[in-house]
């Protein structure tokens, strides 16, 4: 399996997506845009495309962020899904999927950095990806915006603060507002680059301090984590 992350910023990592391809031994490569690195122009030898987040939204334009090329992003997305593979955004990257497809990203109720819980939709509790979530599941937040809806997207979950939290755009394409790639590793670079939003903690329902943010365990999501990818991987080898 060929494995290929859009990075846009450093301190945005892969995380536990890349645990889980290493573990699996799968190929791996990258686009970090950040550092002037292209998107792939073949997808044909690709499987799985996963975008990562970032400050940046899909409403950012080059002259705002030399690096990051929103439409060429979502021209990638549309034909990685038009081909059959696997797309995975999580948080920018899911608000650039909804976009390629046509629905807006918008701003989220509640700005959420931390651990907090997730719920299950009904439809989340019966879509069989998301079976060993359980009804709740604490997981890491670090947004302010949401991504958008299209008439066929499923919410698989949603939380206090943000009603849009996993999404099923389609068999093999999924949004997640949320982190579950979270290590402590990543943490602690989030935490170097979000100083003004952390140092205004207590003005937020839902966002941690860096002492609470490094106290967490994120060893639990990430297995979760590895159920669904595994779980996905056996879904596009059958398709």
């Amino acid at each position: 399996m060929h494995i290929h992350f859009i990075i846009h910023e450093a301190f945005e990592a892969p995380g536990a997506y890349e645990h889980w391809a290493i573990s699996h031994k799968h190929i791996m490569s990258y686009s970090r845009v950040y550092l002037g690195e292209l998107l792939p122009d073949d997808i044909d030898n690709l499987d799985f495309l996963i975008i990562m987040g970032g400050p940046q939204s899909p409403s950012t334009t080059q002259q705002e962020c030399a690096h990051f090329n929103s439409l060429a992003e979502q021209s990638l997305i549309r034909s990685a899904i038009k081909a059959g593979k696997v797309v995975i955004g999580v948080c920018l990257g899911a608000q650039l999927i909804g976009e390629a497809l046509g629905a807006k990203h918008e701003h989220s109720p509640e700005k959420e950095i931390g651990k907090f819980p997730i719920k299950l939709t009904q439809t989340g509790k019966n879509h069989p990806l998301f079976s060993e979530f359980g009804d709740d599941l604490a997981v890491g937040h670090w947004h302010s915006d949401m991504p958008g809806l299209t008439k066929n997207t499923q919410i698989i979950a949603y939380s206090e603060g943000c009603p849009r939290q996993i999404l099923a755009y389609d068999k093999l394409v999924y949004g997640f507002q949320c982190h579950m790639e979270l290590t402590n590793e990543v943490v602690e670079q989030l935490i170097c680059h979000s100083q003004n939003d952390l140092s205004q903690a207590t003005k937020y329902r839902f966002v941690d301090t860096p002492d609470q943010l490094r106290a967490h365990d994120y060893t639990e999501m990430n297995r979760k984590l590895f159920t669904f990818l595994d779980k996905l991987t056996l879904d596009y080898l059958s398709s």
